[in-house]
């Protein structure tokens, strides 16, 4: 059975393409097949992540110019240093990518009406079918748009389990709040599963001499995610610490296989290790 993960937000800047990136790289090191697709159709990114400009783009396979194999690239070989033996596990990172051109953008942003958007749902249903069928995936992970524009919806559509993205700011709480409600209800009625991460929770790059006058609000970020599993019910995620060195680093790659041993790197992989657990 493949899993569907969709990584989402309220708003922008809350680490989802960085998370997802190295979700995935993850999985293929524990031998998973696995597809990730950059979905935030109105700000592509993923494909600056990887430094890549693909021939052909999701956005082509959607307008039926490009077959499966042409628009979704293997890219393992990103995943092993160079004379490292690849043979010792069968994982494989298979990526899409949006397309960012104005053009592209502006065609989604002239995208109007219900029978529109019915049409752009069957084609992600196709996608994501495809891509079980053709490439044999365990795990497709999609990297959505934030808030609750149709294409955030029809991205949070096609996956089994949510992952709901935030930080510590009331903006984002409440936000996060609204769409637990109005949103994620509705899919956790069908059957998905949904996930609180809190990202870039404070501490980490807090100094030594004033890291005991922050222990108060190291409590702080535990208490919002009890509030909200009581108000939405909604599952929470071990919360991940901001991470200056990721944050501002001016060439932000894949930090679980650059560097394993990094407080990052062991974070996720226990936050895997929990929503694969989880039921």
């Amino acid at each position: 059975m493949t899993h569907c993960i969709a990584i989402h937000s309220y708003k922008g800047g809350t680490g989802k393409t960085t998370i997802a990136a190295n979700a995935a790289a993850l999985l293929v090191q524990m031998g998973k097949k696995v597809a990730i697709l950059d979905l935030d159709v109105y700000a592509p990114s993923l494909h600056n992540y990887f430094k890549i400009n693909p021939k052909k783009w999701i956005n082509d396979f959607l307008d039926n110019n490009a077959d499966i194999y042409e628009s979704i690239i293997d890219m393992t070989h990103l995943l092993f240093p160079k004379g490292q033996e690849q043979s010792k596990s069968k994982g494989r990172l298979y990526a899409g990518f949006s397309n960012p051109s104005r053009d592209a953008i502006f065609k989604f942003e002239m995208g109007n009406g219900t029978d529109y958007w019915k049409k752009q749902f069957r084609k992600l249903v196709f996608l994501r079918e495809q891509i079980i069928t053709k490439l044999d995936t365990d795990y497709i992970i999609i990297d959505t748009s934030p808030g609750i524009r149709h294409w955030s919806i029809n991205a949070l559509s096609i996956a089994d389990k949510l992952i709901l993205t935030m930080k510590m700011d009331d903006l984002d709480i409440e936000g996060t709040k609204k769409l637990l409600f109005e949103i994620y209800t509705t899919f956790v009625r069908f059957g998905a599963i949904s996930y609180i991460l809190l990202n870039r929770v404070s501490g980490y790059c807090i100094p030594c001499d004033v890291i005991d006058s922050n222990l108060g609000e190291n409590q702080d970020h535990k208490k919002v995610l009890e509030e909200l599993h009581d108000a939405t019910g909604a599952n929470y995620l071990s919360p991940l610490p901001c991470y200056c060195d990721i944050q501002f680093s001016p060439r932000e790659f894949l930090t679980v296989i650059n560097n394993p041993n990094h407080p990052f790197s062991l974070k996720l992989k226990n936050i895997i290790s929990e929503m694969t657990n989880k039921t």
